[in-house]
C-alpha cells in the first residue's frame, strides 16, 4: 500500500485502526473487532448535551440533545445514519460524531440503529431509516423538533441510506431534508469506475471488501433498485441539496463524484469536497489529521447553513 502517500496523522490513524483486527472472520467476529476499534476512537461526550434511548416506528434510536433551553420553534435536527457496510455498527459506534454534532450545532441529533445484514438484507435497513424519518416528521412536536429544520447525514453505508431516503421521499411527494450530507458514501457505482481499480487495495477498505458488503446487503436481490443503490436512479431532479465528501484513496470515491455530477446535471444544489489524502473511515481521525479536522468544519458549516431559516 506504499502507493497511497498518507500524512503522518493519517498513517497513525490507519495503523491504530488495523491493530484491532483478529483471526475471527465470522460476522460476529467482525462486529466484535469493529466495536473494539470504535470504543478506542470514542472520546468522552461534550458536557453540554444529554442522551436518551427510544424507539421510533419500532426502530431503536438515540437522541442527543443540548442541555440549553429549547428554541421556541423546536430543535433543529440531524438524523444520522451510521456506516459499517450495512453489517456492523450501531448506536455506540458513531457516538464520536453524533455527540459532537449535537454540541457544535446546538441541535438534536438522532442516531438510528437500523437492522444489519446479512441477517437482515435490503430493504430492512432502508425501511427502518425511512420509517424513523417519517415518524419524526409526524410527531415532531412530541419530540420537540422544528419540522422545517431537519437534515439527514451518514457516512459510507449510512450515506447510501441517507440518499435513498431522499429519493423515496421525493418519489412520494413528501417533504425532504433541508440537506443530505454524505461522507464517502457507497451508492452502487459501477465496478468499472476508475476508483475501483486505482484504489483496489486501499487502506481500511478494498474493492473486494466493497463486493462483500454489497453481497451481504443485497442478499438475493437480482436487480437492485434505486433505493438499494441510489446511482441506479433514472431521475435526479428535485432532490435535497447535498454536501458530498469523498476520500482520495477509497474505492468508493467515484460513487460520490458521480452522484454530485448527476445532481448538478439535473439542476440540483450540491457541493463536493475531495478529501486529499483521506482513506475510507477517516471521520474517526479528528484531532489526529488536520485534513479530517477541515472536513468537520466544512460539514458543520453546511449543516448550519441549511438548518438556519
Amino acid at each position: 500500500m506504499s502507493h497511497y502517500p498518507l500524512s503522518p496523522g493519517m498513517s497513525a490513524f490507519v495503523s491504530k485502526s488495523l491493530s484491532f483486527g483478529s483471526t475471527d472472520s465470522s460476522i460476529q467476529g467482525l462486529r466484535n473487532d469493529y466495536n473494539r476499534m470504535c470504543r478506542a476512537f470514542t472520546p468522552p461526550r461534550p458536557a453540554d448535551i444529554e442522551t436518551e434511548d427510544h424507539r421510533i416506528a419500532r426502530v431503536p434510536v438515540r437522541l442527543y440533545r443540548p442541555t440549553a433551553s429549547r428554541p421556541a420553534t423546536g430543535w433543529p435536527c440531524v438524523v444520522y445514519l451510521h456506516g459499517g457496510g450495512w453489517a456492523v455498527g450501531g448506536l455506540d459506534s458513531h457516538d464520536f460524531i453524533t455527540a459532537e454534532l449535537a454540541s457544535r450545532l446546538k441541535a438534536m441529533v438522532i442516531a438510528v440503529d437500523y437492522r444489519l445484514a446479512p441477517e437482515h438484507p435490503y430493504p430492512a435497513a432502508f425501511d427502518d431509516c425511512l420509517a424513523v424519518w417519517r415518524g419524526l416528521r409526524v410527531q415532531a412536536e412530541n419530540w420537540q423538533l422544528d419540522p422545517q429544520r431537519m437534515a439527514i447525514a451518514g457516512d459510507s453505508a449510512g450515506g447510501n441510506l441517507a440518499a435513498a431516503v431522499c429519493l423515496a421521499l421525493r418519489d412520494a411527494a413528501e417533504p425532504q431534508p433541508r440537506l443530505q450530507a454524505l461522507i464517502y458514501p457507497g451508492l452502487g457505482g459501477s465496478d468499472g469506475l476508475p476508483s475501483r481499480s486505482e484504489c483496489a487495495d486501499a487502506p481500511l477498505l478494498s474493492s473486494d471488501d466493497v463486493g462483500t458488503y454489497h453481497a451481504w446487503y443485497l442478499g438475493n436481490a437480482q436487480k437492485p433498485d434505486a433505493y438499494a443503490m441510489p446511482l441506479r436512479a433514472t431521475n435526479f431532479r428535485d432532490l435535497s441539496p447535498a454536501f458530498i465528501a469523498v476520500a482520495q484513496y477509497d474505492p468508493l470515491r467515484d460513487d460520490g463524484v458521480c452522484y454530485f455530477e448527476r445532481l448538478k446535471k439535473a439542476g440540483g444544489r450540491a457541493t463536493l469536497h475531495l478529501g486529499l489524502g483521506w482513506v475510507h473511515g477517516c471521520l474517526r481521525a479528528r484531532g489526529m489529521a488536520p485534513e479530517v479536522d477541515l472536513l468537520y468544519e466544512k460539514l458543520l458549516a453546511q449543516l448550519r447553513r441549511y438548518l438556519t431559516l
